[in-house]
């Protein structure tokens, strides 16, 4: 707010560097699945179905980045600034690699067509700052993400995350317990489940062969209370699960239109 004779306040803006170039078509896809405000939240909402072309050039350029980052050591990770807009759209998840990222503490993923983050990101042990800001096709994120202890600061686009204190949209429904011998845990369909594959659990990083346990929970992450999936490999593991933070669903939860959240903001 400025007063008569004031000079208006200008303030920097801090993802003037997190653009990308803009040529060459669209960069995302756009996405309105869990409405905009109360009045248009949806009753029921699913995962996104995407699933990554690996043969894709957009994403043979991201795993280029990765072993380039991992080899010299930076610690600031911005790798969608360095590709063209249809390379951008092209990625849809980040690669696996990203667990050898250890000296990165700064993670930009700012305007992103990114709809899932994988749990590879908990190896990330020195991130502090993470900053998907405007990626607005991620309405989650994996529970790995607590692993980086770290992470101090972070900028999410809070207004598209499930179960967000603004208007408490929902979250995709869980099957809370599944058995090896009623799905492949190697070959899932991520509209379903989040992942393309569920091998290791979000809790004590055992392997998930014999039964898969899904739960959300929400936890304050830097500076942000993020929706969290669990792929848990028992019960004992969602068990010992920390609570939740103050003012959302107060235990872990399997999702769906049913599920009673507190009101919203």
């Amino acid at each position: 707010m400025t007063t008569d004779g004031d000079a208006p306040q200008l303030l920097p803006n801090r993802f003037a560097d997190a653009v990308g170039p803009s040529s060459g078509g669209p960069d995302r896809d756009r996405c309105q699945c869990v409405g905009r405000s109360r009045m248009t939240r949806p009753e029921s909402v699913s995962f996104h179905g995407d699933r990554q072309d690996t043969t894709a050039e957009g994403w043979r350029h991201l795993l280029a980045l990765i072993d380039e980052a991992a080899a010299d050591g930076r610690t600031v990770f911005a790798p969608f600034t360095e590709m063209s807009a249809s390379a951008r759209r092209q990625v849809v998840t980040l690669p696996p690699t990203i667990a050898k990222l250890t000296a990165v503490k700064r993670l930009v993923l700012y305007g992103t067509n990114l709809v899932r983050i994988p749990p590879e990101i908990g190896a990330m042990t020195g991130l502090e700052v993470f900053e998907p800001y405007t990626s607005h096709r991620l309405h989650w994120y994996p529970y790995e993400l607590t692993r980086c202890t770290r992470l101090a600061d972070s900028t999410v686009s809070t207004r598209v995350l499930y179960g967000n204190f603004k208007f408490r949209p929902p979250f995709p429904a869980l099957r809370p317990v599944t058995g090896a011998g009623q799905a492949d845990f190697a070959a899932l369909d991520p509209g379903v489940w989040g992942a393309a594959a569920v091998r290791t659990c979000s809790v004590c990083d055992g392997p998930v062969d014999r039964e898969l346990r899904q739960v959300w929970i929400s936890r304050r992450v830097g500076t942000d209370v993020l929706p969290l999936l669990v792929n848990a490999c028992s019960a004992t593991c969602v068990a010992t699960l920390p609570e939740p933070e103050r003012g959302y669903v107060p235990t872990p939860h399997t999702g769906g239109p049913d599920l009673v959240q507190p009101a919203g903001g």
